[in-house]
């Protein structure tokens, strides 16, 4: 589940996983809201919801983190995955055969297994099937131990989840990240694709990253697309999979329906890898 996180503040590793994933405390409930992954090569079908934290009311995640004190956060992250399943579960995801993409915090996981016990226990206590949850590691979140982040990913990739770097090239670790984390997905930054369209240079970054992906076997996302415009030139450089305004805004308690109009059906870019 997607949140803006403030930094850790000092000394807070202990509070990491208090409360993890009871959400006790906060004195309002977590609500999710899902907005569509889709692949255009198949028509524009939904290959994941990824779930996006909000207030009771359908408050944004600047609400909900207002709430809380900075040192809870990451305990609220967990507490946002479970929130996700359950609602997931409710709204019958898991029989649409699309997956559900949820956030971890390298920083805040003391022990791979240990802390998602709470978030398997939420599956299987609901018969969610564990093999249809992504987990997304944001490039966002400054990682203070490689070698750490490294044994998360090998653990949770042996359990049979599907991996994924979020906001790539949002920060500064993305070709090392690429080098030494195994994942199955990466999710380009909406600030890398934006306006690219008109901006050689971010095509040819986007080319380039899109063939490294290929040539590894990682899938490639484009995220935070709006405009016509830049999907076909998306597509034109080989990306097949999207999440954006464009096909679906996120909807509240709700599995949005992705809609990919019928002028972009044509658009379409050489195959996958």
């Amino acid at each position: 589940m997607a949140i803006e996180r403030p930094r850790r503040p000092a000394g807070s590793a202990t509070t990491a996983c208090e409360g993890c994933g009871t959400g006790h405390g906060l004195g309002f409930k977590l609500a999710t809201a899902f907005q569509p992954i889709i692949d255009a090569d198949r028509g524009g079908a939904t290959l994941a919801h990824e779930a996006l934290v909000r207030g009771p009311d359908g408050q944004g995640a600047a609400w909900v983190l207002d709430q809380v004190p900075p040192a809870a956060v990451y305990a609220l992250d967990k507490a946002c995955r479970i929130a996700a399943i359950e609602e997931a579960s409710r709204l019958g995801l898991p029989a649409t055969g699309a997956k559900l993409s949820l956030n971890i915090l390298p920083n805040a996981i003391l022990d791979p297994v240990t802390c998602m016990r709470s978030t398997l226990a939420a599956a299987k206590r609901l018969g969610f099937p564990t093999g249809l949850l992504i987990f997304e590691v944001s490039e966002r979140e400054k990682v203070t131990d490689p070698r750490h982040l490294q044994s998360i990913i090998q653990t949770y990739r042996a359990m049979g989840f599907t991996l994924a770097i979020d906001d790539f090239g949002a920060g500064n670790a993305g070709l090392a990240l690429l080098a030494d984390l195994r994942v199955d997905l990466v999710k380009l930054d909406m600030g890398l694709v934006r306006g690219c369209d008109t901006d050689r240079r971010r095509r040819v970054i986007l080319a380039s990253t899109v063939q490294a992906c290929r040539e590894l076997g990682i899938a490639v996302i484009a995220e935070g697309i709006e405009t016509r415009d830049e999907y076909v030139a998306l597509r034109g450089i080989g990306i097949g999979l999207f999440q954006g305004y464009l096909f679906a805004r996120p909807g509240f308690r709700t599995l949005p329906a992705a809609t990919l109009p019928a002028s972009l059906s044509s658009a379409a870019g050489p195959a996958r890898g």
